[in-house]
């Protein structure tokens, strides 16, 4: 979808993590639409995105502490008078063995990638039933969320956690929040190819097993964050709509051709 087809002109839209990766392409591309875009995190970014004369804000804030998203919410409530759009990106985890995991680090991964969202859900919701636009919720979840997602397990029951919540918000916030899920695949950012997808061979390894023979961009994560934030997706909400380019291929093809 080209972002000249969606116009969201006069709409606020907070996108956390937005300063790298998936949430810089999708900060960038929602400012295209015409939208005010801000965006949060622990530091502020060297540079912000930009499009035109436009520019996001920044508003720092660690989302996996609620009091402080609370108050994030409040601040650019104050700064500019509503908040039509939530895009619950921030969340990752490294690579780390199940079996030696401590509790910290798995009490802190399902914190950013499950709690996380839930606040920021929760503090967007008290301002969108109020406006008479109410307002779209979309979260950022991950194919690790629905097949097995070895060394990183916390990561991929916190993403299914994330869906579940996805359908169950859905639900008690119809009719005037719309809440929806993109489950993301393989996407080429710098820190996935270091921490998971190896050199330059590897990379176009994978690229050419999925059917689309390419790895994702944050561009195709982004068209599909409008389309769900648009007057085109009305009547969408509960839903989780698969960005992986066809999916990755069973391993247990190549097993039986051996």
């Amino acid at each position: 979808m080209s972002t000249a087809t969606v116009r969201l002109d006069g709409q606020v839209v907070l996108v956390t993590g937005g300063g790298r990766g998936i949430g810089r392409g999708i900060a960038a591309a929602f400012l295209t639409t015409g939208a005010t875009v801000v965006i949060c995190g622990r530091n502020k970014p060297e540079d912000l995105p930009t499009h035109d004369s436009q520019t996001v804000d920044f508003v720092a804030c660690d989302v996996r502490d609620a009091a402080a998203v609370s108050a994030m919410v409040e601040e650019i409530v104050k700064r500019y008078g509503r908040l039509d759009v939530l895009v619950n990106n921030a969340g990752g985890s490294p690579s780390a063995a199940a079996a030696t995991a401590s509790p910290r680090f798995s009490e802190r991964i399902i914190a950013l990638n499950l709690l996380a969202p839930l606040h920021c859900s929760q503090a967007a919701y008290k301002v969108m039933e109020g406006q008479a636009e109410g307002g779209s919720i979309i979260n950022i979840a991950s194919v690790s969320g629905v097949r097995p997602s070895p060394q990183s397990v916390a990561y991929g029951a916190a993403k299914a956690g994330l869906l579940n919540m996805t359908t169950s918000l859905a639900q008690e916030w119809g009719p005037k929040v719309r809440v929806n899920a993109i489950i993301v695949g393989l996407i080429a950012t710098d820190l996935a190819a270091s921490e998971f997808y190896g050199d330059t061979e590897g990379l176009a390894r994978i690229a050419a097993a999925l059917p689309a023979r390419r790895m994702g961009k944050p561009e195709d994560v982004a068209g599909a964050c409008l389309f769900l934030a648009s007057p085109l997706a009305a009547y969408v909400s509960g839903a989780q709509l698969e960005v992986h380019g066809g999916g990755e291929p069973p391993a247990f093809l190549d097993l039986a051709k051996k």
